[in-house]
């Protein structure tokens, strides 16, 4: 496993660009609509900010999935 020293921009994902990414949802659009419709489940708990920050090992819950943070 490698370490990175310095942090860069991939350190953490918006939680709408994650939706978007895994393919939970089809648009950044709908992806907006289902946060702030609290849709959306971080760690177990309604997340209604779109750009919350994710890290890794954070999971995600939405339509019946839920996905553990990773890219």
């Amino acid at each position: 496993m490698t370490h990175h020293a310095e942090k860069g921009p991939q350190d953490t994902i918006d939680l709408q660009d994650f939706l978007k990414l895994e393919g939970l949802v089809e648009t950044g659009g709908e992806a907006k609509f289902r946060v702030q419709n609290g849709e959306v489940k971080l760690n177990g708990e309604i997340e209604t900010r779109r750009r919350k920050k994710l890290q890794r090992g954070d999971f995600v819950e939405y339509a019946g999935q839920r996905v553990q943070v990773d890219w």
